[in-house]
């Protein structure tokens, strides 16, 4: 189950997240966001995790596709912190610390 709550501003449409984005939640989640992202297209999408406690492949798939367009996000807790590290990250932002194994 995922709950979806829209929260408008004229600079900012946040997606409010609460539960599993898995399986047929990811469906609804993006046309929540298409129905979002209609109006003004200068306005910033961020998505907000901090409630969500579980993202399946396909979910991670869709908010990778949201960061290559800009969107940002908002997690709270080591699972979804991850799981946005994970989805953010460039391979050319990647650095090595000193001693660590390859």
């Amino acid at each position: 189950m995922l709950r979806i709550t829209t929260h408008n501003s004229p600079e900012l449409v946040t997606l409010q997240l609460e539960g599993s984005l898995a399986g047929p939640w990811v469906r609804e989640l993006q046309e929540c966001w298409q129905n979002a992202s209609v109006g003004d297209r200068k306005q910033a999408v961020r998505f907000d995790l901090s409630g969500v406690t579980f993202v399946d492949a396909a979910g991670k798939e869709f908010l990778a596709a949201r960061c290559g367009e800009g969107a940002e996000f908002v997690a709270a807790g080591c699972l979804m912190k991850s799981i946005v590290a994970e989805i953010t990250r460039s391979p050319r932002l990647v650095r090595r610390v000193p001693g660590e194994a390859k």
